[in-house]
């Protein structure tokens, strides 16, 4: 359970990362999407990477990763996120 794998100082900052975020995004309304985000979070302060900026930036980077592979996807090339 991810609660018990970190501390309250970090769970906040992912919190306020994933709102930083999702922050005027309507397609954050959508839980995949979100999920998508707050995976990425989890990875970044797994490997100690837990500031409010670098969890921001690992899950920007995600979604940009994820917006690439849709996009290629549409145009009939495959690339993974």
């Amino acid at each position: 359970m991810i609660l018990g794998s970190f501390d309250r100082h970090t769970l906040a900052n992912m919190e306020a990362a994933l709102d930083r975020i999702c922050d005027g995004r309507p397609d954050c309304q959508d839980h995949e999407l979100r999920s998508f985000i707050a995976d990425s979070l989890v990875r970044c302060a797994k490997k100690g990477k837990t500031t409010i900026g670098a969890l921001t930036e690992a899950g920007e980077a995600a979604l940009a990763g994820r917006s690439i592979a849709e996009v290629s996807r549409r145009e009939g090339r495959y690339a993974t996120p």
